[in-house]
């Protein structure tokens, strides 16, 4: 009982830490003709209203295509069409076709707010509550602790409350599926993570490892027995689930065929804005969107990625567990983060919830990695006015984080799951024993950079003939900071022989 309790605080702290951020500025606002992501998601909602489902993502004189038209799946177009039927009986007004284009109000705004917060309460923080209770061999303290550390994340607190999006919803059902298959719940997870892909494509970067650990399920079941079975169920939960929320639009070939278009629009070139991936930070030395063709950049990136994830998803078919399961999820998200086509500087969300997962397990890695990924946000924060918010929830994580887990304590060679890489290399290198040392000074130059070049980007005008410098030294701190990451991740998947062995839940 004394456990519930607790826990029902820790949500209320996360619902007001959400809820006061909301109540700052958001992306776009009072800025025509464009404005922002807000006007996206409320211009999504006059289109899916007052079109027939068959016009949603066709150009036309009442859907240009050009002004935010819809591009993300089925489930979020139905989810805007909710919203749109309740904004309606509220106020016409907030979804008039044509007459409410950069519609703004504090009502207006106040309703798109909640329906955040609504969608947050259903799917995401559910999720978040019922995961930490399933830890298993931490007290009760710990478990309530990582479920505060998580909901206080500041990254998708800023970017959902702050700039403007439904994340929670996308990321919520993939946890729900990172739940069912840890728990051998298979087709319930399969069908949760289905759910998020519909919500949003951008969760493909968490579907190698989910069909990896799934696939190794089966192989360990044998595929003459059991195993055959389940695949024939997953493959049936998964052709059923697309096949409902796509329903609409199988009805003729062009439609399919201009929604996928809508979904991967690769005209937009490999990235977009500020974004601290590995090509944004290539194109301060080489210009590679300008040099080399696009159908050129669209192969590169798909060899670094497909490279970059095989040892991590062979290791995990070979060995299937939920712990491997989840230090995957990091690694590959990390990669496509990194390497992929067309990547936003959002996506690095995508990564933070697995990172989220492993709190508790490498909690001084682990919340240097959430920093960062904040960090690496910030010139689109400051775009949207959210200097303070970003300061006050990045300040409140992080003593969350430092209070109830002890970050700095935990540093050791097993403790950061180091061992036996450390051990391997020691081999060869007998005074290897440096590492935990080196990791921690690097720590110590990140923050302490990142710190700089917050202050600098804040109270320093850059140069003239550089306008974009602090964004640029942005983006690449964060980059490096990532790609260092990545190696880690990697290091702990390949150097850990136990996740063969292990037959607990959720570690």
């Amino acid at each position: 009982m004394e456990k519930w309790y607790w826990m029902t605080v820790v949500v209320l702290m996360g619902l007001t830490v959400r809820w006061a951020v909301s109540l700052n500025s958001y992306s776009g606002a009072g800025k025509p003709p464009m404005f922002g992501d807000y006007e996206a998601q409320r211009h999504w909602q006059e289109v899916t209203y007052n079109l027939p489902i068959r016009q949603w993502y066709f150009n036309s004189s009442d859907n240009n295509l050009q002004y935010w038209g819809l591009d993300y799946p089925p489930l979020t177009a139905y989810h805007s069409f909710l919203c749109a039927y309740v904004a309606k009986f509220i106020n016409p007004e907030w979804i008039a076709l044509h007459a409410s284009r950069g519609y703004e109000s504090p009502e207006h705004k106040l309703f798109m707010r909640t329906t955040v917060l609504i969608a947050d309460l259903l799917v995401y923080i559910p999720a978040v509550v019922l995961y930490c209770c399933c830890l298993k061999e931490i007290s009760i303290k710990k478990k309530i602790a990582n479920a505060l550390c998580i909901l206080l994340y500041p990254g998708l607190i800023l970017i959902d409350y702050g700039h403007f999006q439904y994340n929670s919803v996308s990321l919520g059902f993939a946890l729900w599926g990172v739940l069912g298959v840890s728990c051998d719940w298979d087709l319930l997870g399969s069908l949760a993570f289905c759910l998020a892909i519909n919500y949003k494509q951008m969760e493909l970067y968490h579907s190698l490892p989910f069909f990896c650990f799934l696939l190794g399920k089966c192989f360990k079941k044998g595929l003459k027995g059991k195993g055959c079975v389940l695949l024939m169920k997953l493959v049936c939960t998964v052709v059923a689930s697309f096949t409902l929320c796509w329903l609409p639009f199988f009805t003729e070939w062009e439609q399919t065929l201009q929604v996928l278009r809508r979904l991967f629009p690769v005209d937009r070139g490999l990235f977009e804005d500020k974004v601290a991936n590995i090509w944004c930070s290539f194109s301060i030395f080489l210009k590679i969107k300008d040099i080399l063709p696009r159908h050129i950049q669209i192969i590169i990136s798909f060899c670094f990625t497909f490279l970059s994830v095989l040892p991590a998803c062979i290791k995990l078919i070979l060995q299937p567990s939920p712990k491997g399961f989840k230090f995957t999820l990091v690694s590959c998200a990390l990669s496509f983060f990194l390497f992929s086509f067309q990547v936003h500087e959002k996506s690095i969300l995508l990564v933070s919830l697995p990172v989220c997962l492993v709190l508790n397990e490498i909690p001084f890695m682990a919340t240097w990695f959430l920093l960062v990924s904040t960090f690496s946000m910030l010139p689109l924060l400051l775009k949207d006015e959210l200097l303070m918010p970003s300061v006050v929830t990045v300040m409140a994580f992080f003593v969350a984080c430092t209070t109830f887990f002890p970050v700095f304590g935990k540093t050791s060679e097993e403790e950061l799951k180091l061992k036996s890489f450390c051990i391997s290399v020691r081999r060869y290198l007998p005074r290897f024993t440096f590492l935990p040392k080196l990791i921690r000074y690097l720590f110590l130059t990140s923050v302490i950079t990142m710190l700089l070049l917050t202050l600098m980007t804040v109270s320093l005008d850059p140069p003239q003939k550089l306008p974009d410098l602090f964004s640029v030294l942005v983006c690449f701190i964060s980059c490096m900071n990532f790609l260092f990451f990545l190696l880690y991740f990697n290091i702990i998947i390949m150097w850990d022989s136990k996740h063969g062995r292990s037959q607990k839940k959720i570690n």
